[in-house]
């Protein structure tokens, strides 16, 4: 069965020069980036996108994935993604985070979903410091309710792996990352979906809470879900979907792997410890979760 991945990190080269450029550590981007790469044992991707899009797909392909939710993770590779999505002829779909605060963002992301092919935003609250119900939020918000759009709320705890390797100081407030204040915005923009990426991230049961308050608010089950360490009792994974699925249903969860360098390259043994999950659950909500959800929000 081909699957959707539902969340993956397309990070091309204009994001880690970005971030490389706002690092305090000495040296040039070039010189920083080399540093990177040594500690993390990772491969910078190439200058030439097109070889970069070419080898996701491969991945794609190896792996039985037929389409991904891609972000471009700094608002200077958005245009790089974009591209990248053309590309593929088909197989990504682009999604760009942004600012709420942000002069302009409203129209900028108007400009990204009526002539770029992009679905919708992803929302990092506690980096960018703003509750999603706050007045700052509302046109951007508008304009997603008018194109029935998604959002990608960012709650819970929040790691670069990256930021930090490269000197960038934590700055990160959890109190505005609670899906709580998801639940505001779900209520006053409805052609919205709101999906909480990682089950909240360590907001478990507020994840679930907003859940069963609001329709249109989703759940993935992206990443290595490390979170689970911090929750008062004993949860496993699989607690976690089961508990997923008596709120949300097999129609409001979404799959996705959280892949986004290599050479880790795509996260298979995610794909394979979820769906082991999900077989033993409720094998026949399977087709729901690992694609069918995916289609239908991604389709305008």
């Amino acid at each position: 069965m081909s699957v959707v991945d539902f969340h993956l990190h397309l990070f091309s080269r204009p994001y880690f020069e970005a971030l490389a450029a706002f690092s305090p550590l000495p040296g040039s981007v070039d010189e920083r980036l080399a540093r990177v790469v040594e500690k993390a044992k990772l491969e910078l991707p190439p200058p030439d996108l097109a070889a970069h899009v070419a080898r996701w797909i491969a991945e794609f392909d190896r792996h039985g994935v037929e389409h991904v939710a891609a972000f471009a993770s700094a608002p200077e590779a958005t245009p790089a993604l974009a591209e990248a999505a053309v590309l593929s002829k088909g197989r990504i779909t682009p999604f760009a985070l942004v600012n709420p605060k942000a002069e302009g963002v409203a129209a900028r992301v108007r400009t990204l979903l009526e002539t770029k092919g992009f679905r919708g935003v992803l929302l990092f609250p506690a980096l960018h410091h703003y509750e999603l119900g706050a007045p700052e939020c509302r046109e951007l918000l508008g304009v997603l309710d008018e194109q029935r759009a998604i959002a990608y709320v960012h709650c819970g705890l929040l790691v670069v792996k990256l930021r930090d390797l490269l000197g960038i100081p934590r700055t990160m407030d959890p109190r505005f990352a609670n899906p709580l204040n998801v639940i505001p915005a779900a209520h006053a923009f409805p052609n919205v979906r709101f999906v909480i990426p990682h089950f909240g991230a360590g907001f478990f049961r507020e994840t679930l809470l907003a859940g069963a308050q609001c329709p249109n608010v989703f759940v993935d089950t992206s990443s290595t879900n490390s979170w689970i360490a911090t929750q008062p009792t004993e949860l496993t994974l699989r607690d976690v979907f089961e508990r997923a699925l008596g709120v949300f249903g097999p129609e409001r969860i979404l799959f996705g792997t959280d892949s986004n360098t290599f050479p880790a390259g795509w996260r298979a043994d995610r794909l394979a410890e979820q769906r082991a999950i999900v077989d033993a659950l409720a094998p026949s909500f399977s087709s729901a979760i690992f694609g069918a959800n995916a289609r239908r929000l991604l389709t305008r």
